[in-house]
């Protein structure tokens, strides 16, 4: 799964702001003393230089190409102890060339949690046309995430968060062994660390990019995951936004460690809208004729890999705890090319339900390779170490199950899915208190009525929480990520508006599919 294809959907946190020991306290106290020992990396000067780090990275190499620079950000570990160790952000910016009209630095955030950001400045200049010249862009890979300071647990899967509970209570051990197993692992190699891999302390790392960029206030983008993020700077930092949209709008309260917790409904209901689809096109991808039959096509497929896991090629092996999240993966979008890679990918899996010899493509054969072998585990280890250290809690092992037991009937699909235990049962306890919001800020806020990922409630909850912000709603759309990827011009051109005059509409606006 690519950031633009978001399985992201959180629930659930209402708890007093801040823990008491919080960076912003430390501050206030070392000013009454002395000299803010924090103030050292908010003046540093920042070496930008060439971003290709050598031949054959073609990241960096189109960085460059594009006229962008690099540079390393130095951040405290822990903010709290500011004189300790520190690690590095990488941050890519692509300057704005209509300096007499510049109206400043507009970080960008691609969503997650750990979704690399570096390229950011290349893809929604596109988006931003003649906009674009008028800021600074920047990318920045969150603390140990990408090019910044690595985090790796050295597992031998990159599925940590998106397992199925599988289809009876032994299933179900299985999945609390490998939770528990990965939870210790990552404590073992990486825990010296793991406390300070959070959202407060990457929108900490944000404010000490904005300082050492020279600015008194950011704008800022920023995509699912990246919305809450935004939301926690703002908490943590008020009056330093100017600019501020967020696409596919989490709130605090629908961020959870199970992730899609609460969304079981939307991504049932996505899935027989895509068979729905599939039907129309039996002709090319011989799912089923009507919807209920391409439906039974995929309870098939979740049934054979339940009684034995399908043989993909000659090296993947995909079981009931693996195979949910591909199709859950796959609808994240009503635009037909991504309903037709999933009805390819269907077909494929059908054939091997049959227990025919398949082969996959490269790109699918790329997506198991990263669910299925140490390869994802990079990214995993750094997705579950951000939400297990934001707000992991001991709900004990028995209570997934019988949640998972409660949605099955409704959502057979999503249920077992978004239920199903993950390592932040075994992890250990936040250091700090998750955000909440007591606040209002003027943004803009967009999102679908059929988000699968981001839930349209969660986009009205903020709008209720800000009464200064605007509600941009797209009708219909059972789409995660809109601005620049959903080629709407209504949606494209409103945001460009508002991040060209600053002015939200009088009004929420809607955009229609």
């Amino acid at each position: 799964m690519s950031t633009s294809r978001r399985i992201k959907a959180f629930a659930a946190c209402a708890v007093v702001l801040a823990a008491a020991a919080t960076p912003v306290a430390t501050a206030a106290t070392t000013a009454a003393t002395g000299p803010d020992p924090s103030a050292r990396f908010h003046s540093q000067s920042v070496d930008w230089h060439a971003c290709a780090l050598g031949e054959g990275d073609e990241l960096g190499g189109a960085l460059d190409a594009a006229g962008a620079d690099c540079a390393d950000i130095t951040v405290p570990l822990n903010y709290a102890d500011p004189g300790g160790r520190t690690i590095t952000v990488a941050v890519s910016r692509l300057k704005a060339t209509d300096t007499a009209h510049r109206i400043g630095a507009l970080l960008l955030n691609d969503g997650g949690p750990a979704g690399p950001s570096l390229h950011m400045p290349l893809t929604k200049s596109k988006v931003m046309g003649e906009v674009a010249h008028r800021f600074d862009l920047i990318g920045m890979d969150p603390r140990f995430v990408g090019r910044s300071t690595p985090l790796d647990c050295g597992w031998d899967l990159g599925s940590a968060l998106y397992r199925s509970a599988g289809d009876d209570r032994a299933a179900y051990r299985e999945e609390v062994a490998v939770a528990r197993g990965l939870a210790t692992r990552c404590k073992r190699s990486q825990g010296g660390v793991l406390p300070y891999v959070t959202t407060r302390n990457t929108a900490r790392d944000m404010d000490v990019i904005r300082a050492a960029l020279g600015e008194s206030e950011l704008s800022y983008l920023g995509y699912s995951y990246g919305s809450y993020l935004g939301e926690v700077y703002t908490q943590l930092f008020p009056g330093r936004t100017d600019r501020m949209v967020l696409d596919g709008v989490n709130s605090p309260e629908h961020y959870n460690q199970t992730l899609l917790r609460g969304a079981e409904g939307a991504n049932e209901a996505a899935l027989r809208a895509w068979a729905s689809w599939a039907a129309a096109r039996h002709d090319t991808y011989g799912l089923g004729t009507t919807r209920g039959e391409v439906l039974e096509t995929v309870r098939h497929i979740l049934a054979a890999a339940a009684e034995k896991p399908l043989r993909i090629g000659k090296t993947f092996q995909l079981d009931e705890h693996i195979l949910p999240a591909l199709f859950v993966g796959g609808l994240g979008s009503d635009l037909d090319a991504r309903r037709a890679d999933l009805a390819v990918t269907v077909r494929l899996l059908a054939r091997a339900a049959d227990r025919e010899p398949v082969e996959p493509s490269e790109a699918f054969a790329g997506q198991l390779e990263f669910l299925l072998t140490s390869a994802g585990s990079a990214p995993s280890s750094q997705m579950t170490a951000i939400i297990c250290g934001d707000v992991a809690e001991r709900r004990g092992v028995g209570s997934y199950r019988r949640a998972v037991e409660k949605s099955r009937d409704r959502y057979p699909l999503a249920g077992p899915l978004a239920n199903n235990i993950t390592p932040c049962e075994f992890w250990d306890r936040p250091v700090e208190a998750p955000t909440v919001l007591d606040n209002d800020v003027p943004a803009l806020l967009v999102n679908a009525t059929g988000d699968p990922r981001t839930l349209y409630a969660g986009a009205e909850a903020i709008r209720r929480q800000w009464p200064s912000s605007r509600l941009l709603t797209v009708k219909g759309a059972r789409q995660h990520g809109l601005y620049g990827e959903y080629g709407n011009t209504c949606v494209d051109e409103r945001v460009n508006a508002y991040l060209r005059t600053g002015r939200l509409p009088a009004h929420d606006p809607t955009c229609e599919v």
